[in-house]
């Protein structure tokens, strides 16, 4: 990461996230990437109603680095990867709280700018990208 701003989100692991192996379910992780974006664009955007997000999630990945269990304190690092007409992408990377270096999972989101009236894809608008400006990679 080349000096940019992350958005930086503890998570707390609920037990409720453990599956019968023992460590959080892999489709809990997806959850986790849903609740940093949610709080990144809240952040920046005071985005805080469903209806005021204005693109939708086209694809989302995630690699499996290590097991999470119920005792780790993690927290989720999330940045603007690449940026086209009408899409961007998030990246995330899930880390121990008290050493970065202990890396659990890394993904990648594409949200699509979407204009709901029209039913079809919309250019990206101009304020956002200034707002998002700091945190592209």
């Amino acid at each position: 990461m080349n000096g940019h701003k992350k958005g930086v989100i503890n998570i707390d692991v609920r037990f409720r996230d453990i599956d019968s192996m023992g460590h959080v379910n892999n489709a809990v992780f997806f959850t986790y990437f849903e609740e940093g974006r949610k709080e990144f664009l809240r952040t920046l955007f005071n985005i805080v109603e469903p209806m005021d997000y204005s693109f939708i999630l086209a694809s989302i990945g995630c690699d499996f680095l290590r097991p999470v269990k119920l005792g780790d304190s993690i927290t989720l690092q999330l940045w603007i990867g690449d940026i086209g007409e009408k899409r961007f992408s998030l990246e995330y990377r899930l880390v121990d709280t008290g050493d970065e270096s202990i890396v659990y999972a890394k993904g990648r989101s594409v949200q699509v700018f979407f204009d709901y009236e029209k039913n079809k894809t919309a250019p990206i608008p101009k304020d956002f990208l200034e707002k998002i400006s700091d945190y592209i990679e």
